[in-house]
């Protein structure tokens, strides 16, 4: 794909359903009784692997458009699968998937892309294992594939080092299978989809917010049935960033982006941006199904170098590449610290991140935890996003701010969470 330097973005644009609740809705879904009706469901590729292993594990789920109906068959409904699971390059669905896997009274492996092959999976083995799954590392590299056995789990209290909602949720989701309660104590409240959700659909679960620290911790007790709903998936806040960012740094731009959820454990960009100087507006916030939702007004703006560390790293860490896109074009320097999570996803992005704005002429410092970016004037550039699709969206907002023709390679990895990202961008020329 290769892009230029543009000014004058306007109009309204709808992004796709959020990703994380996409996942979600499939799996509560499955493990409810009754029918689970989704609207705006995001058709991606790694909720669709979602939609794969439950068919795998004996599921019907139907898919008219965006909207994807799940006839549930309750918590103890799964099937054996007839062969690997196979989650392709999606961290959520293997990690949470793994949890539902641990407590059932069969086999299974669960196998992805090389991607996904190489990315940490000890961080679900062993809280796992402390509840007594038996759940190994093929490879015993710590990664998958992973092979799951049966086995009894029992309650436990965990203390995560990081602020990891899949991590939290793969636990949690593992303790509707245990003999008693089970909790996830993280350092500071991580996304929360899992338990607002599990709420609508009836388990018995809470959180708990430290009084002396950040520190917030979610309990689930096992034994109640879960029930299908009917659920409209909000815009996902993590595919609005980028319009956002456009919105900022495109000259003579005004974009309305609709029904985007705003959930505050993962509105950090939004705060961000405000920190930055960035001009945005929230219009007809709402409450629907527990999500906070509204429609976001951007326009141009100058924006400024800031600090962004500390607990709202786990509510924008997706948003990070675009960030410092953002910071590449602000007045001044722009420093990121605490997201040494950045190089565990489907990069090291802050490796990838760090390279392909040096490329494009900004002056830039990686360190082990995130980045120090000094803003000023960007050229095009070739683009190499190793097949990682937020690098891939991050640097075409990088492209229309610059000066001269990027090229981005291997672009189409966009449609692991936005298939129509391109398109979408123009309808506002």
């Amino acid at each position: 794909m290769e892009l230029c330097g543009i000014s004058g973005l306007k109009g309204k644009v709808t992004v796709p359903g959020d990703k994380s609740i996409s996942h979600r809705c499939v799996m509560f879904g499955a493990l409810s009784s009754g029918v689970t009706e989704v609207h705006n469901f995001l058709k991606g590729a790694d909720c669709l692997a979602t939609i794969r292993c439950f068919q795998t594990l004996g599921i019907q789920i139907e898919e008219t458009g965006s909207t994807v109906t799940i006839h549930g068959k309750g918590l103890h409904g799964l099937s054996a699968p007839s062969h690997i699971l196979d989650v392709g390059n999606s961290g959520t669905t293997t990690r949470l998937l793994s949890g539902i896997l641990a407590g059932q009274p069969f086999e299974s492996k669960l196998s992805g892309d090389a991607s996904l092959n190489s990315r940490p999976m000890k961080r679900i083995i062993d809280p796992l294992t402390q509840m007594g799954a038996s759940i190994s590392s093929i490879l015993r590299n710590g990664c998958a594939p992973l092979y799951i056995t049966p086995s009894r789990l029992h309650g436990i209290h965990y203390t995560s080092p990081v602020a990891s909602a899949q991590v939290k949720s793969c636990i949690l989701l593992a303790g509707l299978y245990a003999d008693g309660e089970t909790s996830v104590t993280e350092p500071s409240l991580s996304r929360n989809h899992t338990e607002l959700m599990l709420r609508e659909f009836g388990a018995d679960i809470r959180t708990v917010h430290s009084l002396d620290s950040t520190a917030a911790t979610a309990s689930i007790r096992p034994g109640r049935e879960l029930y299908g709903q009917k659920i409209t998936v909000p815009g996902d806040i993590s595919s609005a960033a980028y319009f956002i960012a456009a919105g900022l740094i495109v000259p003579d731009s005004e974009i309305l982006i609709e029904n985007v959820g705003i959930n505050p454990t993962r509105a950090g960009m939004l705060r961000v941006c405000e920190d930055m100087g960035g001009d945005i507006t929230l219009l007809n916030e709402r409450t629907e199904g527990g999500e906070k939702i509204a429609d976001i007004l951007v326009r141009t703006s100058r924006l400024h170098g800031t600090v962004i560390e500390g607990d709202i790293i786990p509510t924008l860490i997706d948003e990070i590449p675009v960030i410092a896109v953002m910071a590449a074009v602000a007045e001044g320097t722009t420093v990121i610290r605490d997201a040494a999570e950045l190089k565990v996803k489907e990069t090291d992005r802050i490796e990838t991140v760090t390279d392909n704005l040096k490329a494009m002429g900004c002056r830039v410092t990686p360190a082990p935890d995130g980045m120090t970016i000094t803003g000023g004037k960007l050229h095009g550039a070739t683009i190499h996003t190793l097949l990682d699709h937020r690098i891939a969206m991050a640097f075409s907002i990088a492209a229309l701010a610059a000066k001269g023709n990027t090229n981005i390679l291997d672009s189409r990895c966009v449609e692991v969470s936005y298939p129509a990202f391109y398109d979408t961008f123009e309808k506002l020329l």
